[in-house]
């Protein structure tokens, strides 16, 4: 006959064992975003171009990350961030789609994230640069990601971005997201385990999903409209 090993009661000390791991790794993936210094990395000041360091210029303007929506341009976000950036249009299924820059991680001070900006330019000159476009391939789903002509491309350089978009690499909830940000002016549910909070006077709105990454995008407050209107029409994007 099999013997046990392991005195009686053994089992709950190792379940409790293995849950206090779980539980410090979840503490460490969410560490960096709450405490500075926690995710330093070499070259990278940790205290700056932080997520919730948003300066606002009273007239209807912002700084983050160095950069200004609807101001900075395409090449000043490669400057800032560096020329590794993906530059392309992505559409969704019987849309134009957007001209997008995409950093698959960066240091944000100590945060790490995924960064997408995108650039103002209306669905004509889109439209005109599809039809120039050298190539398309399918994305997730049905999204569509068309590479642009060089021409194009080099022309966008010099084009104003109408967004940033964040998605860092941790999971945040809604309390550690007030901490940092403050107070939202406006709470709008989508769902049990979805919820926007918007910021208008820093031109910020913050998806917090208990089924996904969370989502941070900044635009102009004066043009916070861009953010608001899609969601006050039914249109939950992300």
């Amino acid at each position: 006959m099999w013997h046990n090993p392991f005195p009686a009661g053994c089992p709950k000390v190792f379940m409790k064992f293995a849950l206090s791991i779980v539980a410090l790794i979840l503490f460490a993936l969410i560490l960096p975003f709450l405490w500075p210094g926690a995710g330093k990395q070499e070259g990278v000041d940790p205290n700056s171009n932080l997520p919730w360091q948003i300066e606002v210029d009273g007239k209807g303007g912002s700084t983050v990350f160095g950069l200004k929506p609807g101001v900075s341009t395409l090449a000043d976000v490669r400057q800032k961030f560096g020329s590794e950036m993906d530059v392309a249009i992505i559409a969704e299924p019987d849309e134009i789609g957007t001209v997008e820059g995409y950093y698959p991680q960066l240091a944000l001070g100590f945060v790490l994230a995924k960064v997408v900006v995108t650039v103002d330019l209306k669905d004509e000159g889109i439209s005109e640069m599809r039809e120039r476009a050298l190539k398309a391939r399918n994305m997730e789903s049905t999204t569509r990601k068309i590479t642009l002509h060089p021409d194009d491309l080099a022309a966008v350089e010099k084009m104003p971005i109408r967004a940033i978009s964040v998605i860092p690499t941790v999971n945040l909830d809604e309390a550690s997201v007030i901490r940092r940000f403050g107070p939202p002016g406006e709470r709008l549910v989508v769902s049990e385990k979805r919820v926007h909070l918007l910021y208008p006077e820093k031109g910020l709105d913050i998806v917090v999903d208990g089924e996904a990454k969370e989502l941070l995008q900044y635009v102009a407050p004066r043009d916070f409209a861009l953010l608001r209107d899609p969601l006050r029409a039914g249109k939950d994007g992300k």
